[in-house]
C-alpha cells in the first residue's frame, strides 16, 4: 500500500519531501500525501491508490488527443495519439484553424496520415477493449495565438484541441530591449497621501503620480496588486488574497472625477455640506487608512451616482457606451458582477454570510438554475456591479494613457497575486480547478520561522490542463491590459507550489509540480499581446535552474539589495547584478532602509511573538549591526560612503536622507534594467507595509499612508535628493 500510495502521489506530482533554505530534509507524511490527493479530488478513502492511478490513466487513453499542447513558434509540433486499435488502419485529415479574430479564423495548415504508419509507443487494454498510442509529428507553426486542432476521420469532424503557439520570448519594452534602463517609484496604492483623496490613494492620485514620474525622468511607476476585494466587507484589505484577479479594486474610483459626478446634482451637495466634508479631513488626517469608514462614504456618494446613471435615457451616449462594454466584456466581468450581486443580497440577509461556501448550497454552483435565476431577479444589482468595474475600468484606462502622454517607457507595473481568497469570485468561478482542502504558502525560512499557510487554494494541475489552462490565461490578460509591466508574484508557483494540507501546519507540507514550460510559454504570448515586460518574483527557496529559465524567456529576476548577498554574507557590488532584472532596495514585505537601518522589523516581530526564542531574536540582532557594517563597506567599495552625523557606526539609530541617497545610487550603477524606489524609503517610512507572519489585530497590514501629500514630492527635499542620485547614474530622458 505505501508504494503505490508513494506511485499515486508522486504520478500526481507530488514531492517526496523538501530541503529548507538551511538544507534540512523534510520527508512527506504518508499523511500528508493523503490529504493533498483528496485534495486534489481523488478518492483515496474508497479506492486503492493503485486503482486510482489506472483510472487516471485510463481517461488518459480513452482520449484521442490531450486536453491541450502548448508549443513556441518554429517548435515541431509532436502529439500522443490515443486510438482504438481497430482504427489504426484508417486514415485521419488534420487541420490547424487560427483563433477567431486571427486571420478570419483561417486555415494555418492541413494534412493526412494514417495512423498505422505512426511510431508506436504503447498499448492498452480498457474494457476489454484494446488501444494504441501512435505519436504524431506535424509542421512547426510561426504565428502565435490560441488555435486549434481539428482531426477528422472518413470526412467526418472527430475531435479538436486547443493548440497554443507562444512566441520564444517574453515581450521587452523598447527602451530596456535597445539597452535602456529604466527607474521609478514604487507605491502602495492607496498609501498615497493628497488634497484630493478621501483617506486613500485613488486612480486621480495615481494619475498625478504618474505626471510626477515623468518630469522626475522615471519611466514606471510600481503598484500593489489592483484585484478587487469584497465590497461587502472593507475590513479584509489584503490585496494578496482577492477576490478576484480578473477584476478591480473599485475602492480606488476617484468618486470627483467619475462622469456622473458632475451632471448629479444630489451627489456635488452632499459631498460639499460641511458634514461630508469634516468627515474628509479626518479620513485624510489618519496615519492608517480607514477601510470601512472610506468605502462607507464612497459608496454614499457613488449610490447617488448610479441612481443618475439609471436615470439617463437609453439613447445617451453614456449609456450606450456602457452598454456596449457590457456587450463586448469578457466573461470575468459579468461572472464577478454575478457574484458581487449574490454577496451583497445573502449578506443583506445575514451579515455573517461572508463568501460563496456560507451561501445555500443552490447557489454555490454558477451553473445552476437558481443562479440562473437570480440572474435575471437581481438583474438590476448585476448592473450596478459591472458598472462599478467598467469605471474603474475607464479611470485605469485613463491613467495609462496619460502614462503614454508623460513619455513613460514603460508606464504601470502591476502585481499579480500567486491565488486568490477562497470565498471570493474567483474561487466560485472556478471552484472545480482549486484544490479546496489544501492551502499555499512556503516552508520555514528567516522571514517566517514556523513556515507559511498563505490561505488560499492552489490550482489542481490536471483539472488547470483540462481547462486549456483558461483560469490562468484569464487572470494574466486581465492584469496585463492596462500595464507596461507586470511582477508574477512568487513565479516559482509556475513550476512547483508550496501546498499545505488543510487544517495542518504549514511545516507538513511539500511541493506540488505544475507544468512549468506550458504556462511559461503562455505568460510569454500574453506578454506579447498585450506589450508587457515580466518580471519573476524569484525569492525565497528557488528550484535548481529555475533563474535561468526565467531569463531564457526573457523574464525578469527580482532583486533586492537587502537579499543581494555574496556568499561570505557580504553584500553584492553593483556589478554582480545581472542585467536582466528588477533592482530595489526594498519591498512591502521587507524592513524599509530606515527600518532595517534601527531593527525596527526585529522589534516588531519580537512584539509579534515571531521569534522561537529570546536567544533567537538576539542572534538577529546581532547579525543586523554586522549587515549594517557591511551596508557602509560596500558603499565605501563604491566611493559611496556618506559623510553623514546621522550615521553611527556602532549603534545607529536612524539611516539619514544621505545614506539613503547613497544607497539608490549605488542601485542605479547596476547594469540592471529596472530599478524601482519605494515610496517609503524616499521619505525615510520606519515602517514597512506588511509583515509576514501577522494578522492585522497585532499589526497594521496594508494600511499604511505615506507621509507626504503628493502635491509635496516634487519640492520635498528627499525626493529630490533621490531623484538626482538616480538620474546622474542613469541618465535622464
Amino acid at each position: 500500500m505505501t508504494h503505490t500510495l508513494h506511485s499515486l502521489a508522486a504520478y500526481c506530482g507530488i514531492a517526496d519531501g523538501f530541503h529548507d533554505i538551511w538544507g534540512h530534509w523534510h520527508p512527506a507524511s504518508d499523511d500528508t500525501r493523503r490529504t493533498l490527493l483528496a485534495a486534489m479530488d481523488l478518492p483515496v478513502d474508497r479506492l486503492a491508490p493503485d486503482a486510482i492511478r489506472a483510472q487516471l490513466e485510463d481517461a488518459e487513453w480513452l482520449h484521442p488527443l490531450p486536453p491541450v499542447k502548448v508549443v513556441r513558434c518554429g517548435e515541431s509540433l509532436r502529439l500522443e495519439l490515443n486510438l482504438r486499435r481497430a482504427d489504426c488502419e484508417r486514415g485521419f485529415g488534420w487541420r490547424v484553424q487560427a483563433e477567431d479574430g486571427g486571420e478570419g479564423g483561417a486555415i494555418l495548415a492541413s494534412g493526412h496520415f494514417t495512423a498505422a504508419h505512426l511510431h508506436p509507443l504503447g498499448e492498452r487494454n480498457i474494457g476489454g477493449e484494446a488501444f494504441s498510442r501512435r505519436l504524431l509529428e506535424l509542421p512547426s507553426l510561426d504565428l502565435p495565438g490560441y488555435h486549434r486542432l481539428l482531426l477528422d476521420m472518413d470526412g467526418a469532424a472527430w475531435t479538436t484541441m486547443p493548440l497554443i503557439v507562444a512566441p520564444a520570448q517574453s515581450y521587452l519594452p523598447p527602451a530596456i530591449r535597445n539597452g535602456g534602463r529604466v527607474w521609478g517609484p514604487a507605491v502602495q496604492l492607496y498609501g498615497l497621501r493628497s488634497h484630493a483623496n478621501w483617506g486613500i490613494g485613488d486612480f486621480g492620485d495615481l494619475r498625478r503620480l504618474v505626471g510626477i514620474t515623468g518630469q522626475a525622468g522615471g519611466d514606471i511607476v510600481g503598484l500593489n496588486p489592483l484585484h478587487a476585494l469584497f465590497s461587502d466587507n472593507p475590513a479584509h484589505i489584503s490585496p494578496y488574497s482577492p477576490s478576484s484577479r480578473a477584476a478591480l479594486n473599485t475602492l480606488y474610483l476617484d468618486v470627483e472625477a467619475m462622469p456622473e459626478y458632475a451632471g448629479c446634482a444630489a451627489a456635488r451637495e452632499k459631498v460639499a455640506s460641511p458634514e461630508f466634508q469634516a468627515r474628509l479631513r479626518e479620513l485624510r488626517s489618519r496615519e492608517l487608512v480607514d477601510y470601512p469608514a472610506v468605502a462607507a462614504a464612497k459608496r454614499e456618494v457613488i449610490e447617488l451616482l448610479w441612481q443618475h446613471f439609471c436615470s439617463l435615457p437609453a439613447d445617451s451616449p453614456h449609456v450606450r457606451e456602457f452598454r456596449r462594454y457590457r456587450a463586448e466584456a469578457n466573461g470575468p466581468l459579468q461572472k464577478h458582477a454575478l457574484f458581487e450581486a449574490l454577496q451583497a443580497h445573502f449578506c443583506a440577509q445575514d451579515e455573517r454570510v461572508w463568501g460563496w461556501p456560507a451561501w445555500p448550497e443552490a447557489y454555490r454552483d454558477p451553473q445552476s438554475p437558481a443562479v440562473a435565476a437570480s440572474a435575471a431577479e437581481h438583474a438590476a444589482a448585476v448592473d450596478y456591479f459591472a458598472w462599478l468595474q467598467w469605471s474603474a475600468e475607464a479611470q485605469l484606462t485613463e491613467v495609462a494613457a496619460e502614462a503614454r502622454r508623460c513619455g513613460l517607457a514603460v508606464g504601470l507595473y502591476t502585481d499579480l497575486a500567486v491565488g486568490a481568497n477562497p470565498g471570493g469570485a474567483e474561487a466560485w468561478c472556478w471552484q472545480g480547478v482549486f484544490a479546496s482542502c489544501a492551502s499555499t504558502g512556503a516552508p520555514p525560512d528567516d522571514l517566517a520561522r514556523q513556515g507559511q499557510d498563505w490561505g488560499l487554494h492552489p490550482f489542481i494541475p490536471r483539472r488547470l490542463r483540462e481547462t486549456a489552462y483558461a483560469p490562468f490565461i484569464e487572470v494574466l490578460r486581465e492584469n496585463m491590459k492596462h500595464a507596461g509591466a507586470i511582477r508574477i508574484d512568487h513565479a516559482m508557483s509556475m513550476q512547483r507550489l508550496f501546498w499545505v494540507p488543510g487544517g495542518g501546519n504549514a511545516c507538513h507540507g511539500v511541493y506540488v509540480d505544475y507544468p512549468f514550460a506550458d504556462l511559461l510559454a503562455i505568460v510569454a504570448l500574453e506578454s506579447w499581446r498585450n506589450e508587457c515586460l515580466v518580471i519573476g518574483e524569484d525569492l525565497g527557496t528557488v528550484p535548481e535552474g529555475f533563474r535561468e529559465r526565467l531569463a531564457a524567456a526573457c523574464l525578469l529576476s527580482y532583486r533586492p539589495f537587502i537579499f543581494a548577498r555574496r556568499h561570505d554574507g557580504s553584500f553584492a557590488r553593483p556589478g554582480e547584478y545581472p542585467r536582466q532584472a528588477l533592482v530595489t532596495a526594498s519591498t512591502h514585505d521587507l524592513p524599509t532602509l530606515t527600518g532595517f537601518w534601527a531593527g525596527a522589523d526585529l522589534d516588531a516581530q519580537a512584539q509579534c511573538g515571531l521569534f522561537p526564542s529570546e536567544e533567537a531574536r538576539e542572534r538577529f540582532v546581532a547579525g543586523r549591526a554586522h549587515d549594517r557594517w557591511r551596508v557602509l563597506e560596500v558603499l565605501a567599495s563604491e566611493g559611496l560612503q556618506p559623510e553623514s552625523e546621522g550615521i553611527d557606526r556602532s549603534a545607529p539609530e536612524s539611516a539619514d536622507t544621505a545614506l539613503i541617497a547613497a544607497i539608490h545610487r549605488f542601485l542605479a550603477r547596476t547594469p540592471s534594467e529596472v530599478l524601482v524606489v519605494q515610496a517609503e524609503d524616499l521619505f525615510g517610512s520606519r515602517e514597512q507595509a506588511n509583515l509576514p507572519g501577522t494578522q492585522e489585530d497585532l499589526h497594521p497590514n496594508w494600511s499604511r499612508r505615506i507621509a507626504v501629500e503628493l502635491e509635496d514630492w516634487s519640492a520635498d527635499q528627499r525626493f529630490q535628493q533621490n531623484v538626482a542620485a538616480i538620474c546622474q547614474e542613469r541618465g535622464t530622458r
